[in-house]
C-alpha cells in the first residue's frame, strides 16, 4: 500500500512539471500585440538661425568650404588655366590691399604761406599728385588759387608764421585734431621739405596693425632728449625720452593716437608742450614715450636735412619712406640719383627720384622724349 502512494506522487509531480512547461511555451502566444510607437526621425539640415551668430558663423565657412571644394574640382582639368587665374588673383589681391593700405593713411603735410611756391608747388608736382585724397597740408594762410589749381586739401591752422615752439605746437594740434576726425587708421606727418616714397611707405606700414600701439620714426639725436617736466606743486621733475625728429617725418597707428586724446585733444597738446617747453615733434615723443610708456620704434627709412644725405647708397634711395634736402654756404645737401635732370634742374633731386618711380609722369624728360619722337 505505501509503495502505491509513493508511485502515485511522483507521477503527480511529474505531470506538474509538464504542465508548467506548457503554460511557459503559450506565453508569447497569448501575449497582448505591442502598441506602434513612432520613432524619432533625423531633423532636416537648415541654416541656423540669425539670432545666433556663432552658428551663422559655422554655417558660412561650411558653405565656403564647399564652394572651395567645388572650384577645385572644376579646375582639376585645366592646370595652365589654373596657374593664369591664380596668379591674377594674387595680383589684384597684392594690388587691392595696396590701395585699400593707402587710403587709411592720413599724411599731414605742415608748412607755411612764404613757401607755398617755393617748396609746397614742388611736392605737389610729385609725390603728392600720387595721393591728393590722403594728403592734407598745414599752413598759416590762405591760398585759395593753390588750392583749386592743385586740387589738394589746404587747412588754415591760424597758428602763427613765426617759427617758435608756440606756432609749430599751435600746427601739430590741428593736425592731431583732424586725423581724429577722419577716422583713417594711421596718422603721417612730414615737413614741406620732404618727399615721401609711398610704395614704401605701404610695405612699412603693412609689417602692422592700426590697432596697435605703433610709433615709426628717426630720431635726430643718438641718445634719449632730457627735459624737465613741470609737476603739480610747481616743482620741476627730469624726464629722458626718445622721439622721432618732424624734420625725417613719423607715423602713429590710430590706436595709439586714441590713447594720446586727454594730452593732445581739443587744445591739450599746447598746454603739454608747455609742460616741457619743447617743439611739436618732442611733446609727440613726451606724450607717447613718458606719459604713455610705449617706446618708439627706430627705423633709419626716414631722412632729415640734418643728415649727411649723400652718403644714403644710390641703390637703396627709392626703399626709403623719406627723403630731404638741404644746403651748407655752397654745398648742397641732397641724395645722389641718376636721372634726367641736372643737379642746377633739380637741386632737390626730388624730381628725378618721382621720374625714377613713376616714369609715366608727363613731365619727366623720358616720357617727353618719346612724345616728340
Amino acid at each position: 500500500m505505501y509503495i502505491a502512494s509513493l508511485s502515485f506522487s511522483k507521477f503527480c509531480f511529474l505531470l506538474s512539471l509538464a504542465f508548467c512547461g506548457f503554460l511557459l511555451l503559450l506565453i508569447p502566444v497569448l501575449r497582448p500585440p505591442a502598441c506602434q510607437v513612432d520613432l524619432p526621425q533625423p531633423r532636416p539640415q537648415v541654416r541656423p538661425a540669425q539670432t545666433d551668430p556663432s552658428l551663422d558663423v559655422w554655417f558660412l565657412e561650411v558653405s565656403k568650404s564647399l564652394r572651395e571644394s567645388q572650384f577645385a574640382k572644376r579646375q582639376e582639368g585645366n592646370r595652365e588655366g589654373k596657374s593664369e587665374i591664380t596668379r591674377n588673383d594674387v595680383h589684384k589681391r597684392t594690388t587691392d590691399s595696396k590701395d585699400s593700405i593707402l587710403k587709411d593713411i592720413f599724411i599731414a603735410v605742415k608748412t607755411t604761406k612764404k613757401y607755398h611756391r617755393s617748396r609746397l608747388e614742388l611736392l605737389i608736382q610729385t609725390w603728392i599728385s600720387q595721393a591728393k585724397e590722403q594728403t592734407y597740408i598745414f599752413t598759416d594762410g590762405e591760398d585759395v588759387a593753390l588750392q583749386i589749381q592743385s586740387g589738394v586739401t589746404l587747412i588754415n591752422t591760424n597758428c602763427s608764421a613765426a617759427h617758435t615752439r608756440q606756432a609749430l605746437c599751435c600746427k601739430m594740434s590741428v593736425e592731431y585734431d583732424k586725423f581724429i576726425e577722419s577716422q583713417k587708421k594711421w596718422f603721417c606727418h612730414v615737413d614741406d621739405d620732404n618727399y615721401m616714397i609711398l610704395p614704401s611707405l605701404l610695405q612699412l606700414l603693412s609689417s602692422y596693425h592700426h590697432t596697435q600701439d605703433v610709433y615709426l620714426g628717426r630720431p635726430s639725436l643718438d641718445h634719449p632728449i632730457e627735459a624737465a617736466e613741470k609737476v603739480k606743486s610747481n616743482g620741476m621733475m627730469p624726464v629722458k625720452f626718445w622721439f622721432a625728429t618732424g624734420g625725417a617725418g613719423f607715423c602713429i597707428s590710430r590706436g595709439l593716437a586714441l590713447k594720446m586724446s586727454p594730452w593732445a585733444s581739443l587744445g591739450n597738446f599746447i598746454s603739454t608742450a608747455e609742460k616741457i617747453r619743447l617743439p611739436d615733434d618732442c611733446t609727440i615723443g613726451y606724450i607717447i614715450g613718458v606719459l604713455l610708456e610705449v617706446p618708439l620704434t627706430h627705423t633709419h627709412l626716414f631722412h632729415s636735412h640734418l643728415e649727411n644725405l649723400h652718403t644714403l647708397p644710390t641703390g637703396i634711395v627709392l626703399q626709403q619712406v623719406t627723403l630731404s634736402y638741404g644746403g651748407f654756404e655752397k654745398r648742397k645737401n641732397v641724395v645722389t640719383v641718376i636721372g634726367g635732370f641736372s643737379l642746377a634742374e633739380d637741386p632737390t633731386r626730388f624730381k628725378t627720384v618721382h621720374c625714377l618711380l613713376y616714369p609715366d609722369a608727363g613731365w619727366c624728360p623720358k616720357h617727353k622724349h618719346q612724345q616728340q619722337n
